[in-house]
């Protein structure tokens, strides 16, 4: 193999440099050792649905077209496959020049389309995945044993820590495995070898080094067995943003509400949001299903009465009976009682957690738009305004910068972006789109979400240690890879070629072209992405 990309979702210096101070990831401390490492700035916003299609097609969401874990046509919602992709990513890009690939793991490639290799999706895909070649993940299967995109859930017979963090060790033998057994059989010229457990374990076991520890030792094995495999001449090793614990929760549509921008519903209609407590306290209960749609269906009815779960919440916290409830109640029937955003009704709000900002509601632009666009000027800097004014119970701005989307997106997909970007400071509030019934939130120290500063390193053959890597940012990563093939960058990336590697200039690739109707997620993928926080 010529280039080893391998990805590590969320890998960061916080995480990632004790590690390796202390000998527990021996495979990537001599990667870092032998050749060039240093911070690596993460995009708006930086969430692995949106920053993984920015590392591998080198462009911004605004040309690629990728937001969140979430499409959206109108007020409706799905989640995000490779369809919304709508720039060439290496792979495809390696094609046209002769080059083959095996790709496994990567967040939203399924559906894959064809080129000269091989390619597992990762993340937003079903379980068991469509794989490209058709039929390849059978021979997989037949290699290695069992393959699995996602780790398991309490649901699945797998609630106690031992056995959630032997699941995850699973997952990253897996990858490796997988890996293997293509490279042997395709030979490629690029490999890219991604791994999202060492996300997952930070959001299941916030702050526990040992479980961090754990997981890190078994993607250092599988890395081994990649790099052995592969025996490549260049190896690049980059995350797609950092993790770590957060202060605050933020609901901006409460303070939108106030001031008669957002308007909610109780009609079952609009924007699920949860109930007042904080959804780890929720718990989700088996049992019949019928039952379960019957107590959704009484829940509803009294939220059009007025009954609405954050009341109810408001009772409950008095008379200290919060937790106890909840423990015994199923999360439909909480999000069938909940006030939500009443999208086609108000003119601004919060729709997507990992969006980063406010989306107006345009007439002309949106099915039922309420804004003017003889207005629209005035009501974003209005927005502005509001939500630089939302401060910590410490009295400090949560936002650190509060500007309009031009300033971060440039791109045909660009009108698809929130209309107003807010960016939290030092990214230590988590942003709901929920009615909470508080703008601002304190949260336990021991909640851990997405940060900007990931982590870049470069090895091997015409790879300069010398060469600094400031300002290094995740656009950057697709133009090295490019060059470490002595290949050129695309005129249409956002990224440059790293100092590190020598460029080859630059030079006009074939665009992606239409990828197709969406394919659309299952409910298994939803429930899995909302376990772990990112859909709400």
């Amino acid at each position: 193999m010529r280039t080893l990309l391998i990805g590590i979702d969320a890998a960061c210096d916080r995480v990632l440099g004790p590690l390796l101070d202390e000998g527990h990831v021996p495979t990537l401390e001599g990667l870092f050792s032998a050749g060039v490492s240093g911070p690596l700035r993460s995009q708006v916003p930086p969430w692995t649905a949106s920053a993984w299609p920015s590392l591998y097609t080198g462009t911004n969401p605004g040309k690629h077209g990728v937001f969140g874990f979430l499409s959206f046509d109108g007020y409706d919602h799905n989640v995000v496959d490779a369809t919304r992709v709508r720039q060439p990513p290496l792979w495809e890009l390696l094609d046209h020049r002769g080059l083959s690939s095996v790709v496994v793991n990567v967040p939203v490639t399924y559906p894959p389309r064809s080129f000269d290799g091989a390619l597992v999706p990762g993340y937003t895909a079903p379980d068991p995945p469509p794989c490209h070649p058709e039929g390849v993940l059978d021979d997989v299967r037949d290699d290695i044993g069992d393959y699995r995109v996602y780790a398991a859930e309490e649901g699945d017979d797998i609630d106690d820590r031992a056995a959630q963090l032997a699941d995850l060790d699973d997952l990253a033998r897996l990858r490796g495995a997988a890996f293997e057994a293509l490279v042997d059989r395709f030979d490629p010229d690029f490999g890219f070898l991604q791994f999202q457990v060492t996300d997952t374990v930070c959001h299941q076991f916030p702050g526990d080094r040992a479980a961090l520890r754990r997981v890190y030792a078994a993607v250092d094995d599988a890395i081994e067995g990649a790099l052995a495999a592969a025996d490549p001449d260049t190896v690049c090793v980059a995350s797609d943003h950092g993790i770590g614990p957060y202060d605050y929760r933020v609901a901006p549509n409460e303070t939108l509400r106030d001031v008669g921008l957002v308007e909610a519903t109780s009609d079952g209609t609009g924007m699920p949001t949860w109930a007042s407590a904080r959804e780890s306290d929720l718990r989700e209960t088996g049992g019949d299903g019928a039952l379960a749609r019957s107590l959704s269906g009484l829940a509803a009815g009294a939220a059009r009465a007025g009954l609405t779960a954050q009341r109810v919440g408001a009772v409950l916290d008095r008379l200290g009976a919060t937790e106890t409830v909840l423990r015994h109640t199923p999360d439909s029937l909480v999000r069938a009682g909940s006030e939500r955003v009443d999208f086609p009704e108000s003119a601004a709000y919060v729709r997507s957690r990992v969006e980063c900002g406010v989306r107006l509601n345009v007439a002309g632009r949106d099915p039922e738009g309420v804004v003017p666009p003889a207005e629209y000027d005035a009501v974003r800097e209005r927005v502005v305004a509001l939500l630089e004014g939302i401060e910590t119970p410490d009295g400090l701005p949560v936002f650190e910068t509060v500007g309009l989307r031009e300033e971060f997106f440039e791109g045909p997909a660009a009108d698809e972006a929130v209309d107003v970007v807010a960016l939290p400071r030092a990214f230590d509030a988590s942003v709901t789109s929920w009615l909470t019934g508080e703008p601002v939130e304190r949260v336990p120290k021991t909640a851990w979400d997405h940060k900007r500063e990931g982590v870049v390193a470069l090895s091997g053959e015409g790879v300069d240690a010398a060469a600094p890597l400031d300002g290094a940012h995740l656009f950057d990563v697709a133009p090295t890879v490019l060059a470490s093939l002595g290949l050129p960058v695309g005129d249409h990336m956002d990224g440059a070629v790293l100092p590190a590697v020598e460029s080859a200039g630059t030079a006009t690739y074939p665009e992606r072209g239409s990828t197709g109707p969406a394919v659309g997620a299952d409910d298994d993928v939803e429930d899995r992405l909302s376990s772990l926080g990112y859909l709400e």
